[in-house]
């Protein structure tokens, strides 16, 4: 099991990257998982593509 570290570092290496390309990239990903059948991978890529949505919205959330 991946841990929820590494997924945190991955979502941010990728809106690092990719910036708000960052979603659409890592469901590139979850296809690619889908389509080789490789379904531990690909639920690590659905916590990676989660966790950049998480933290892109707060980003874009306005601060109290």
């Amino acid at each position: 099991m991946i841990r929820d570290l590494d997924i945190y570092r991955t979502a941010n290496l990728l809106i690092e990257q990719h910036g708000s390309e960052a979603v659409p990239d890592a469901e590139r990903l979850l296809g690619l998982m889908l389509d080789r059948g490789d379904m531990e991978d690909l639920q690590v890529w659905l916590r990676v593509r989660d966790t950049i949505m998480q933290l892109q919205a707060a980003q874009t959330s306005p601060a109290h």
